[in-house]
């Protein structure tokens, strides 16, 4: 028998106890047979994705899931994007993290997101952009590209720059665009963010004429009149899962970030139809991929985004929705993979509170089950738990540990 491992992250899904759902949180009200079985049927606990109290982001959170260190091996989200999109970023090479989003004429932000804009709509504005020309900086190049709905990636490619630079995302609605600055006085901090406000500026002049936002405001949706940048990073030398482990592995998962974190990691992506990285994926023909992938790999990585957008979104009932469509994926995993010789693990990323609508750094849930793995006493999945299990309260980085030694595929430490 050639044990083998999937893991079902579902982005966001942790959530705290609200008033309108009696003091549950979402997945404690959800109908969830799947992962309640895999619960009574297997080991639970809780994970702190980087320490106790710390909200982490996506990226940071599944690169300890995944067994690295993020205060080792995390440059920044902004190359994890670029390099998920299928984007080349190369040593020296500066990429950011976008939005399109709409402003008014003082540059004040009305929404980040620019409606959530159709990935039609943003295809042919991204377009556009990559015909700006920078004759400030005739040596520097880039790349703009979007991803899904709102999301893009920009890439500065040239010599002398530097990750050292802010944001020009205010993160909220109602505040200006901010001015990205250096963050250290080096000449090449400097530099990047006069190349990046000298863009920012050439994107907005495009973007506020362009047909498309005037169709969308005869429309009546939000004009992407604006980009916003973020989380400048590079790319990160890091060893593969093969290195770490002698495994093959596969990501199923939309989000480009996701990819990216894959990607780095050694990790194949894997295209699915309809796995749009939205409310409106197609959940059950991720789950089918996962089944597929599982007989050429020996851990699949399957990534949901619905639950973290509903989350962000603020709307609870939205959130039940898509925790029961990914506990319809596990049932469908349970009743299709060898569990004879599989290992099934469901958690969370991070915390998303419906409330604050923000990540929050409170723990998340995990149950593995598979043929030998030692049962606790806990029959339910869900933050209050899973807190009983038998794994107790464990590090996002110890996770990976736990399943490769589900798998016999980590080494015996001293003699």
């Amino acid at each position: 028998m050639n044990p083998k491992a999937i893991l079902l992250i579902a982005d966001g899904m942790a959530d705290r106890p609200l008033k309108e759902l009696g003091w549950k949180t979402p997945l404690e009200v959800a109908r969830k047979p799947a992962m309640d079985r895999i619960a009574a049927n297997g080991i639970c606990g809780i994970i702190d994705p980087i320490a106790p109290g710390i909200p982490p982001g996506s990226d940071t959170a599944t690169l300890a899931m995944l067994g690295y260190d993020p205060s080792k091996v995390y440059k920044g989200r902004g190359a994890l994007e670029a390099l998920g999109m299928g984007l080349v970023v190369l040593s020296g090479d500066v990429a950011f993290r976008c939005n399109f989003a709409t402003v008014d004429k003082d540059l004040v932000v009305l929404d980040r997101r620019a409606g959530r804009i159709a990935n039609e709509d943003a295809s042919l504005l991204s377009s556009k952009l990559q015909r700006v020309k920078l004759f400030k900086y005739p040596d520097v190049k880039f790349t703009f590209k979007n991803a899904v709905q709102h999301r893009a990636a920009l890439i500065i490619h040239g010599p002398k720059l530097s990750t050292a630079v802010s944001d020009s995302d205010p993160e909220s609605d109602g505040k200006q665009v901010l001015e990205i600055e250096a963050l250290d006085g080096t000449k090449e901090a400097q530099r990047t963010a006069a190349i990046v406000n000298t863009l920012m500026h050439e994107f907005h002049e495009v973007l506020k004429d362009d047909p498309v936002n005037k169709a969308r405001a005869r429309r009546g949706l939000p004009e992407a009149n604006a980009i916003l940048c973020r989380s400048a990073g590079t790319v990160s030398q890091m060893p593969s899962l093969q290195d770490k482990f002698g495994i093959e592995s596969a990501c199923i998962a939309a989000v480009s970030l996701i990819r990216g974190v894959c990607r780095v990691a050694g990790m194949k992506l894997i295209d699915v139809k309809g796995a749009t990285g939205t409310l409106e994926t197609d959940y059950q023909a991720k789950a089918k991929a996962a089944v597929r992938a599982l007989k050429s790999n020996d851990f699949v990585l399957v990534h949901v985004k619905a639950t973290d957008v509903a989350s962000h979104d603020g709307n609870a009932h939205l959130k039940i929705d898509a925790t029961e469509h990914v506990d319809e994926m596990l049932s469908y995993i349970i009743d299709h993979a060898d569990m004879a010789s599989t290992y099934l693990a469901v958690t969370a990323d991070h915390t998303t509170s419906s409330r604050t609508r923000n990540h929050e750094g409170d723990p998340v849930p995990v149950a593995i089950m598979g043929l030998d793995v030692r049962r606790d006493d806990v029959t339910e999945f869900g933050e209050r738990t899973c807190a009983m299990g038998g794994l107790n309260r464990i590090r996002g980085i110890d996770l990976m540990s736990i399943l490769m030694g589900l798998l016999g595929k980590t080494k015996k430490f001293g003699s």
